[in-house]
């Protein structure tokens, strides 16, 4: 297990590093703008489900065989960005979402699926996890992959409490918008748009 003040300059790192604006904050904001504080949860959620995937590729070993493969970085890429692009489309045509105030109806397996997806297909996710943990390892407190899986662990929490908080906030954003149908149209055209650009953003 890390040394108490090795856990210390991680967590605050981590904490540095969710506070810097990011793709996946204005993921988060925008869904909790969208969905309301319940599909924000959702959101931070499968965030966190990914980070725990991603920690164990790192532990594994695949996360480095990964950031060593330009080919597999590549491909993961396009599937990332055309994923976005595919949610940008459906935020145009929001059947599932809610009125303005309220939450959203749709399937809680549905939005933190989405989030997890949406980690798990960032090649820049897989190469943080695979660079990011190892600069943390101390010799002597076990074996590597046991740190590593601890670390990582810790991120999580880190992680959920921040991405909840974060949903949360944006879904108090919701109470700005008009309660009518062209205060929802505008939503989900800011949704997309938001969607549209991170989609451009990993392929850039």
């Amino acid at each position: 297990m890390p040394s108490p003040e090795t856990l210390a300059l991680f967590s605050t790192a981590v904490l540095l590093l969710l506070l810097s604006p990011g793709p996946n904050m204005a993921f988060v904001l925008v869904h909790g703008v969208h969905y309301g504080r319940r599909g924000a949860l959702q959101i931070a959620f499968g965030i966190g489900v990914a980070d725990i995937v991603l920690t164990v590729l790192t532990a594994s070993g695949l996360g480095l065989f990964f950031a060593e493969t330009p080919a597999a970085q590549g491909a993961l890429r396009l599937c990332g960005a055309a994923y976005l692009f595919h949610l940008a489309w459906r935020a145009l045509t929001p059947k599932d979402l809610p009125e303005v105030g309220g939450d959203s109806l749709v399937a809680a397996h549905a939005l933190w699926w989405r989030a997890c997806l949406n980690s798990l297909l960032n090649p820049k996710a897989v190469l943080f996890f695979a660079l990011f943990l190892p600069q943390f390892l101390e010799a002597g407190r076990g074996p590597a992959s046991a740190q590593l899986v601890a670390l990582g662990s810790w991120l999580t929490v880190l992680s959920v409490l921040f991405h909840a908080l974060l949903g949360a906030a944006g879904s108090l954003m919701r109470r700005w918008i008009a309660p009518n149908g062209q205060g929802r149209k505008s939503m989900a055209r800011i949704t997309a748009l938001v969607l549209f650009l991170l989609g451009l953003r990993l392929l850039a």
